[in-house]
Order: C-alpha cells, then sequence, then structure tokens
C-alpha cells in the first residue's frame, strides 16, 4: 500500500470511555439489569421527559436538512444565558467544540495548557492535532491552584483548559483564579469548561466574558439535563470568537432531534432541580460512608456528581476495586486507565439516587474488608 499513514498519529492514545452494561454482563457474567453505571456522569434519573416527548415530535422531519446553525437551540440558549445568540454556538457535544478550538486557535507546534490531571480528552486531542500538551500543577487545596498554570504561560501557549468543577477531583477554580489566568495569557484562548456546574455553588464565569475577550465558556447537556446520548454541547464567547468557530465546525452537525430534545430540556427546570437536589445531599452522605471504610478516602470538597476515592490500602489497586465492584454490578471509573499521573491509587465514583449509593457503600465495604 502507497498511502502514507502519518507515524506521529498512530501513536496518539483513542479516548477510552467507561463500560456499559452488555460489557460489564458479559466479562463478569452479571445481569445486565442489575448492572448500574457509575463512571461516567451521567444522570441518575435519566432524560427529562419534556425532552423525550421533543424528539419524538421532531422525528417526522427528518428527511429534511436542519437549519444549519442551529438558530433556535442558540436563540434558546442565549436567552437563558442572558447574551446574544451571535455569543452561542452549538455542537454535537462539548467533545466537538473543544477539538475545534485547538485547531482554529491554535497551530501545530503550539502549546495547550492545562492542570495535571484532568479530563483526558484535551490532551488526546491537542496530540492529534499535532499540538502539544503542557501540564500545570493544581496543588492540594480545596480549590484547584492556578499558580503554576499561570507560571508556565509562554510564548506559544494558545489555549488553556480550565475544569470547574475539576474532572476528576470535582473541586473548582475560583472567579478570581479564572480572572487571574486570563489576565496573565492575554494572547491564548482561556476555555472554562463548566460542564459539571449543575452541581457546584459557583456562580457561571459567563458573567466575565464581558471584562475578558479571550475566554470561552463550554457546557454539555450530557449531565445535569440527561442527554448523553444525544450529544449536544455549547459555547458562549464574544462574537468574533463564535464567527470563526462557525467557519470550521462541520455545517450539519446538530440535527433537529437533538435541537429539538435540548431546547425542551433547557426548559424542564424542575426535572434539572430535582437532579442536582438529590446529587448534593448523596455527594455529602456518601463521602461521609466512604471516609469511615478502612483503606479509602474521598478527595474533599467535589462539587461535581461524582467523587474521587483515594486508595490509601496498598493491598487495593484502582483496577481491583474496578474489578470487584463490575462483579457486583457496579461500573466505576477506573483511574488508571483514563487519567496521567493518577496511577493505580484513585477510583472515581459517580453519585446517583439513595438506593445506589446504599448498595455501592456496601460493596465497598466488601472490598476493602
Amino acid at each position: 500500500m502507497s498511502l502514507r499513514l502519518p507515524a506521529d498519529l498512530r501513536r496518539v492514545e483513542p479516548f477510552t470511555p467507561g463500560m456499559n452494561a452488555r460489557q460489564v454482563a458479559a466479562e463478569f457474567g452479571v445481569d445486565p439489569a442489575d448492572v448500574v453505571k457509575l463512571g461516567s456522569g451521567e444522570n441518575p434519573f435519566g432524560p427529562s421527559p419534556a425532552a423525550l416527548d421533543a424528539v419524538a415530535g421532531a422525528l417526522g422531519g427528518l428527511h429534511q436538512y436542519p437549519e444549519w446553525t442551529g438558530r433556535d437551540l442558540r436563540e434558546t440558549i442565549a436567552a437563558h444565558e442572558g447574551v446574544g445568540p451571535e455569543q452561542v454556538i452549538c455542537c454535537a457535544g462539548e467533545t466537538e467544540l473543544i477539538s475545534a478550538l485547538i485547531r482554529v486557535f491554535a497551530e501545530p507546534g503550539d502549546e495547550i495548557l492545562m492542570h495535571h490531571t484532568t479530563f483526558p480528552v484535551y490532551h488526546l486531542y491537542a496530540e492529534a492535532e499535532r499540538r502539544r500538551p503542557v501540564f500545570a500543577d493544581a496543588g492540594d487545596g480545596p480549590v484547584l491552584a492556578v499558580d503554576d498554570l499561570i507560571a508556565k504561560v509562554g510564548g506559544r501557549t494558545r489555549v488553556i483548559f480550565l475544569t470547574t468543577p475539576h474532572n476528576p477531583s470535582g473541586r473548582v477554580v475560583t472567579p478570581a483564579g479564572i480572572r487571574r489566568v486570563c489576565a496573565a495569557a492575554p494572547d491564548a484562548l482561556v476555555v472554562v469548561d463548566e460542564a459539571y456546574i449543575h452541581f457546584s455553588d459557583q456562580e457561571t464565569a459567563v458573567g466575565l466574558l464581558g471584562e475578558y475577550g479571550n475566554a470561552i465558556v463550554l457546557r454539555t447537556f450530557s449531565k445535569a439535563y440527561g442527554l448523553a446520548g444525544l450529544r449536544v454541547g455549547f459555547g458562549i464567547a464574544r462574537p468574533e470568537i463564535v464567527d470563526l468557530l462557525m467557519r470550521v465546525k462541520p455545517t450539519w452537525n446538530l440535527g433537529s432531534a437533538q435541537a429539538a430534545g435540548a431546547i425542551a430540556a433547557l426548559g424542564d427546570r424542575e426535572h434539572v432541580a430535582r437532579t442536582t437536589e438529590t446529587i448534593k445531599k448523596n455527594r455529602e452522605w456518601t463521602a461521609t460512608e466512604i471516609n469511615a471504610l478502612p483503606g479509602l478516602s474521598v478527595v474533599e470538597r467535589s462539587q461535581a456528581n461524582f467523587l474521587l476515592v483515594r486508595l490509601d490500602d496498598p493491598r487495593l489497586t484502582a483496577t481491583g476495586v474496578h474489578h470487584e465492584l463490575a462483579r457486583r454490578g457496579l461500573v466505576i471509573k477506573d483511574c488508571s486507565v483514563s487519567y496521567l499521573g493518577l496511577g493505580d491509587r484513585h477510583v472515581r465514583i459517580d453519585v446517583a439516587a439513595d438506593a445506589v449509593m446504599g448498595r455501592l457503600v456496601d460493596a465497598l465495604r466488601e472490598v476493602a474488608a
């Protein structure tokens, strides 16, 4: 074969998602009906009923191309967030937008700055696009530190990722910290990823966009809105940033059913409130229960819909705990597979409904004994 296969891309590792119920059932001999996913941050109550109705109502028009800019959804998001529609771009999930940001705002060889450890898609997409990921120390305090991040800003820093609440720790970057980063890197795009903002007590960074023209806020419909399978995300920034992104996004990247479901989900405040209230309550209870178990401790101050759990007992490993829970029908995230730098000493566990959290704690008690 004479086709040239890029050697550098063959070294890039693909993203490793969490196991689904069918995989767990096949590998560990568990009844699929007994499998509960606690490794992907999915909504324990499922999608909004209003979103389901809206998607069903859009099916009759699937023979027609959708409006290519996602205009109706952009206008709905703009009204919800108090910005103009020209400040909103919609994509097939946040991940599509992350890829576009790296392509638009960085050249090959430029630096993409992020905390270590963080959402692996940032560095995986940077490597795939032939940009250079640079990692900064997040610190050990109750909030993510930005001092080392700012110290690493250089002449080729073009994109900086800030995740708040942070994945995988659930800690936040304060508004003052975001301001410091934006001010310290005026030539870089500061990406504030708020995928888990609904589960926190933090204010959105959308209000900072009037102060800093080098920032964009990302959101997703996959978590609090329960539409992970629909693939809808969006960004909010100044119009000139959105205009550039519109020029590179796939033309029909958002289908009519996706847009209809997201619009309806955005209006279903009751579903979002039920989800977030349950997560916040059970997050505190679950953390207390896990901290009482031998050899386990929770990384404090998570404001996301998951907990990062340290394996203090040297007999325990992330892969081992993952497999033991999978045998009991509980799917968590093995951080040795998903995150650079955490090794085999951490697992990430989603917070879900009361009965599931009780089942989880009982299973962990058995594993830690």
